[in-house]
């Protein structure tokens, strides 16, 4: 499975991804940009999500990442 806090530090560069608390749109942490460079690099693992079919609050959060992930599956 894919550690998507380790894919969010990758992207980021900012230790803050592994932070349950934090809210990764609201402090800049998962912009436009990283967000297109987190989809491509699920899709890299096989992992398709619809763009125009999520919960975009989802995207606020880790755990709302990992909640994406299990659903795209």
């Amino acid at each position: 499975m894919t550690d998507v806090k380790e894919l969010l530090y990758e992207i980021c560069e900012d230790e803050r991804v592994f932070d349950e608390e934090i809210d990764l749109v609201e402090t800049g942490l998962l912009d436009s940009y990283s967000a297109i460079e987190l989809i491509s690099r699920l899709e890299e693992e096989g992992i398709e999500i619809q763009l125009t079919r999520i919960d975009r609050n989802l995207l606020h959060t880790a755990a709302g990442i990992e909640k994406l992930i299990s659903e795209a599956k």
